[in-house]
């Protein structure tokens, strides 16, 4: 490999994401094989490095995985390629618990060179100051360079570049501020064609104002070993799984189909688009947008019926987040107005009064944990009692085990798993890329 870096800033909102889509686009145009992943539990930035590269972008998380796991993901990844692009998450040193899972403790597990990304608006030699204490606040981080954005002139360029010296930090360019630079929100569903867009104009940015050559020069990769892939193996009895996706629902973290792939053959579906449910042994139903689509979803009233009977046969369902929201009786948008779901789970949604649910989850069930993380607007309108939810066929209604949900400080915290036989669904998203916890037993039974 040629070269690997982390970009960071001491902050959200530096540009960073937008640096990152660019120089991915850019690099890829230049023919180099460029290899990104993301620090932390985010999906929507992956998909936007798979526009940008042309390749599964790898989520890289302390707090959900082990660093055994990490390092053998990384060496996974980077194998066949030339460029390695990781983007930080936040600010340099913000983690869970202080800087715990943060992008400078990634940095420092992989030994990555770490490229400062500066929103530098209405600022000059004050830029020392805050470099400096970048650089200083941990001297084992290999902080290689500083970009400049949102540069307001050749002038103020040249002001940043004198901060940049003083403290021992390599200038590798600057950009100036471009309207058209604009990343749909996150918040309002995903749509790839107005990002494509965004990353054409960024690449084309980035190109006529950094310097690609220096950054990689900064950026050698060191020689690494080679890691064996954990590749699960699949039993026998292989099984059919369904998996959604398409725009309401796409928030998959590779390596989590990459596992399922242990237990069977999996096929992708739309419930946007496909009238009736083809032939499963499992269902897995992952989070997304479904409240951008809740008519198109509501009326497609074969689908929903056809889930609702998988389920109540005894048929297998995981569901996270936006596929939970699927299982209820209804989701209400942001106006008040009710949209049938399929009825599965005695649950209603809402959109009205957002309030934000986040953080890091850890699930424990019969002594086996999985970890994953929260993200939500929407409510339960009611207090669902996940015991009482008749979800399943009458000869899967064994007692429920005792299932606890921690946050990331080791707090118990109600978070309602509506659990059975055939049965596994809630708010959270897991990560289960390196182990499936109690998800296999689950699974085998």
């Amino acid at each position: 490999m040629q070269s690997q870096f982390l970009l960071a800033a001491p902050h959200s909102g530096a540009g960073k994401t937008t640096v990152t889509l660019g120089l991915l686009r850019a690099l890829q145009q230049r023919g180099l094989r460029v290899q990104p992943f993301k620090c932390g539990p985010d999906y929507i930035d992956p998909i936007h490095h798979h526009t940008a590269a042309g390749r599964d972008s790898i989520n890289l998380d302390l707090l959900m995985m082990s660093a055994a796991h990490i390092r053998q993901l990384y060496q996974h990844y980077t194998s066949n390629a030339d460029v390695a692009i990781t983007e930080g998450v936040m600010g340099l040193f913000d983690g869970a618990r202080k800087r715990e899972g943060s992008s400078a403790d990634l940095a420092r597990l992989l030994d990555l060179p770490v490229i400062l990304v500066l929103n530098a608006k209405a600022m000059a030699y004050t830029a020392a100051a805050l470099l400096y204490g970048l650089k200083n606040f941990d001297p084992a981080l290999n902080i290689a360079g500083v970009i400049f954005n949102f540069v307001d002139s050749p002038i103020h360029y040249k002001m940043l570049q004198e901060a940049s010296e003083a403290v021992g930090i390599k200038a590798l360019g600057h950009l100036p501020a471009n309207n058209a630079l604009h990343i749909p929100s996150r918040h309002l569903g995903l749509d790839t064609a107005e990002a494509g867009v965004a990353i054409e104009t960024a690449a084309r940015h980035i190109e006529k104002h950094l310097d690609l050559d220096a950054i990689l020069a900064a950026t050698t990769a060191a020689t690494q070993l080679t890691l064996t892939a954990d590749i699960p193996t699949r039993p026998s009895e292989a099984k059919t799984i369904l998996v959604a996706r398409d725009p309401a629902f796409l928030f998959l973290y590779p390596e989590n189909l990459r596992r399922l792939e242990a237990y069977g053959t999996i096929h992708y579906f739309s419930p946007l688009h496909i009238a009736h449910l083809p032939p499963a042994d499992l269902l897995y139903l992952p989070g997304g947008y479904p409240e951008c689509y809740l008519e198109q979803l509501s009326q497609n009233k074969t689908l929903l019926q056809d889930i609702q009977t998988f389920t109540t046969k005894g048929g297998k369902v995981l569901a996270e987040c936006g596929g939970m929201m699927l299982l209820g009786k209804a989701i209400i948008d942001e106006s008040g107005k009710s949209w049938p779901m399929t009825g599965v789970l005695d649950i209603v949604t809402s959109m009205q009064e957002k309030r934000l649910s986040l953080g890091y989850r850890t699930l424990t069930l019969n002594g086996q944990t999985l970890k994953g993380h929260e993200f939500h607007y929407s409510q339960f309108i009611n207090n669902p009692d996940p015991a009482a939810n008749p979800a399943t066929p009458p000869n899967a209604t064994a007692a429920r085990p005792a299932i606890t949900i921690h946050n990331a400080y080791g707090q118990e915290i109600p978070a309602p798993v509506f659990y059975r036989r055939n049965l596994f669904a809630s708010y959270m998203h897991f990560y289960w890329g390196e182990s499936l916890g109690p998800l296999e037993n689950w699974l085998a039974g």
